[in-house]
């Protein structure tokens, strides 16, 4: 679903869950964002992430947003894995 380009700092677009069955520093995990976008990574819950808008949204400026978050272990050596989503912003003050 599209967001609306005058959702509020802090909404809460999507949540991610990661997984990793391994022990130890192999099973922990941490997730970023890759690249500078109007959006963070909250820590929900041990393994769930909330996707959060950060600054306001113009939708005549950006209309969508490729987002790729990469979810990393901490073994030795690390292992990583990535995910892209689209985020569309949905216009609302047009007339």
């Amino acid at each position: 679903n599209p967001v609306p380009e005058d959702s509020v700092p802090s909404t809460v677009v999507a949540v991610i869950n990661v997984r990793d069955r391994d022990s130890g520093d192999n099973g922990e995990v941490t997730c970023n964002i890759d690249g500078d976008l109007p959006f963070r990574l909250a820590t929900s819950s041990e393994n769930t992430y909330k996707l959060v808008i950060e600054s306001s949204l113009d939708r005549e400026k950006v209309s969508a947003y490729n987002i790729t978050i990469t979810a990393r272990d901490r073994g030795s050596p690390a292992l990583s894995s990535s995910a892209a989503l689209v985020l569309e912003v949905s216009d609302v003050n047009d007339n």
